[in-house]
Parts: structure tokens; C-alpha cells; sequence
């Protein structure tokens, strides 16, 4: 399990300056070790992907005459990407129009004539139908026209291109395939034993794994609703927040689940010193005495603090810097141990 000190709270570690029995100031900052609620977390291998990942197909078919973008350009939404030729669509539009002048005409005509009550109602009626047909089938042809311009459906980075100018296209056949890099999102497997606990708490945050060890806070969790009979583990997505940079789908990453959270005794990592097999802090009594003490330390935290596990209690002052502590106490002739 990992640990984390709780974001919410700050750990109330203030550095002090104390004075021996003989009136003399210590020569190091001193610290306070301080119990401080923190969290467990339990952390799983993710990869990030794109949360609007899609692949643009052809509404009509014909021959393509233009293709404006090509692999790893950039497109705003709206943007033309694809043009079809439109002789064909053009002149279905032009007699759709026609037709529908014609047809409106004749209705009015026909309303007007029933007013004056020399048309019975049944040819109203087909007029009238005839004139919704008209009007039908000309938004059907303006439609049939804006798809043989094919625009982008948001703004992001094409990554795959599927046609070629002079191609011929049929309906449904893939044409690009884009990604935003707005709105990303990191997919992890969660093991079973877990799964509840990440449920009912519902907080994440995403590690890059790339040098920089940056946390980010996930803003959404979404659940699989059941577990993978392979590996008995559920998947979850972790959204980040809008707008990251240096991020891209298909880098690995780390996401850190919460799964509870409890009190731990804290010190700052750099107070700790490693000799060997023995892990200890530099002790100031209430007298200013400094001694070596060995302690049992546990994880530690993200925010440059170490848990304490045995040969410490809350309360008591530890030498903030070890080096100048044991240089003191050489120069006072004591061991450290």
C-alpha cells in the first residue's frame, strides 16, 4: 500500500530553535514529529487515451477531388478535410429546387382557388402533399450537397489518413482518423479486492511516469460495470483535467487510487538518516541533549515526509538537518550511537 499525506490538510511541522542547558543555541533547525491524517492509496499501470478518439466516414459516395489534411496536423473544428466531387449532387439539388417552386406554386394556387370554393378539398389535400413532398426532397438534396464537403467534428490532431485525391468512396468507407488532446483520460485495471473501496470513495490522481513525477487529480472516475473473468480486475477511467500539456494517449502512467485513510507519525524525510541497516533521526530532549535514535520508518510520502513507525513519539524534537546535527554532536565528544 501507499501513502499520501491528505491534500487538505497541511502537516503542522514548523521548524524550531531550541538552546542546550548551558544557554547555547543549536546550531540546526529543529522539528516537531506530529501525527497527520493521511490516505492509503493503492496504485495500478494505466495508459492514457483520448476521450474523443473517432474515425470520419463518407455520407455519399463519389470520387474524392480534394484532401486538405494529412497525418499529425492540427484542425479546428469545422474545417474541411475532404471534398467529394458534387456534379451529380449539384444537379439533383437544381431540379429539387424546381420542382419545389412548381409544387408551391401550384399549392398556393389551389388554396386560393378552394377559398373561392371552385376546388373541392381533395384536391387541396394533393396539392398540399405534393408540396411537402417537394420540400422533403429538396432539404434531402441540400443535405446529399454539404455531405460531399466533409468538415472536422472537433478541433485535434488527425493520426491516421485512409484516402487518397482521386479515390473513389463509398458510403461509410473510412476517410480520417483524429484525436483531440484536450480532453484525456488514463485506463487502469483495478484488482477485484479493491474495487469497492475506490467505488465508494471515488478519488484518483493520474503519475506521470516520465522524469517529471507529475501528479495530477482526476476529476471524473468511470466504472466497468463488471470484472474481466481473465484477470478478475475492473476497469476504470480517470478523466484529467482539460487543456494538459506534455500528456498524449498512449503513454504510460500510473494512477493512484484512494482506498482509505488513517493517522500516521510524521517527520520530514531529510531529518532521516540511513547507516547501513539502521534507519534513525537525531533527538533533542527537553535538556537540548541530542542522541542518535533508531526508528522503524514506513512509506514515504509524495510531499518529502516519512512515516514513523516505532522508536519515536508525536511530539518530541528531531534534528531537521542530520549532517549539522552530528557534526555537533562530534564537536560535544559523544558517539552518535
Amino acid at each position: 500500500m501507499y501513502l499520501i499525506k491528505t491534500s487538505a490538510v497541511a502537516l503542522a511541522i514548523s521548524m524550531l530553535t531550541l538552546w542546550t542547558q548551558a544557554g547555547e543555541q543549536l546550531p540546526f533547525p529543529v522539528v516537531t514529529a506530529v501525527k497527520q491524517s493521511v490516505v492509503r492509496e493503492e496504485k495500478a499501470d494505466a495508459v492514457v487515451e483520448a476521450i474523443q478518439q473517432a474515425t470520419v466516414s463518407a455520407q455519399v459516395s463519389g470520387r474524392i477531388i480534394e484532401v486538405n489534411v494529412d497525418v499529425d496536423d492540427y484542425v479546428t473544428k469545422g474545417s474541411v478535410i475532404v471534398r467529394f466531387r458534387d456534379t451529380e449532387q449539384q444537379a439533383t439539388l437544381k431540379s429539387a429546387q424546381a420542382r419545389y417552386v412548381e409544387a408551391e406554386a401550384n399549392y398556393n394556387r389551389i388554396q386560393d382557388v378552394f377559398k373561392r370554393k371552385l376546388a373541392s378539398k381533395s384536391q387541396l389535400d394533393s396539392a398540399e402533399a405534393n408540396f411537402k413532398a417537394a420540400r422533403a426532397t429538396l432539404e434531402q438534396a441540400k443535405e446529399q450537397l454539404e455531405h460531399t464537403v466533409v468538415r472536422a467534428p472537433y478541433s485535434g490532431i488527425v493520426v491516421e489518413r485512409l484516402v487518397e485525391v482521386g479515390e473513389m468512396a463509398s458510403i461509410g468507407q473510412g476517410l480520417m482518423t483524429g484525436i483531440s488532446l484536450e480532453r484525456l483520460r488514463a485506463v487502469a485495471d483495478v484488482p477485484q479486492r479493491y474495487i469497492d473501496k475506490v467505488r465508494q470513495l471515488g478519488r484518483a490522481r493520474v503519475i506521470i511516469t516520465d522524469g517529471k513525477n507529475q501528479s495530477i487529480p482526476g476529476v471524473k472516475l468511470t466504472f466497468s460495470p463488471y470484472a474481466d473473468p481473465a484477470t478478475h480486475t475492473f476497469r476504470v477511467r480517470v478523466d484529467l483535467p482539460v487543456g494538459q500539456e506534455g500528456i498524449y494517449p498512449g503513454m504510460y502512467t500510473k494512477v493512484a487510487f484512494v482506498i482509505g485513510e488513517e493517522e500516521r507519525l510524521l517527520v520530514p524525510t531529510s531529518a532521516v538518516v540511513h547507516r547501513s541497516e539502521v534507519t534513525a533521526v537525531y533527538v533533542i530532549n527537553d535538556q537540548g541533549q541530542v542522541s542518535l535514535r533508531q526508528i522503524r520508518s514506513g512509506h514515504e510520502l509524495d510531499d518529502g515526509h516519512t512515516e514513523v513507525l516505532a522508536g519515536l513519539q508525536a511530539g518530541e524534537q528531531v534534528a531537521a538537518d542530520p549532517i549539522a546535527a552530528g557534526i555537533y554532536l562530534k564537536q560535544q565528544g559523544h558517539p552518535e550511537l
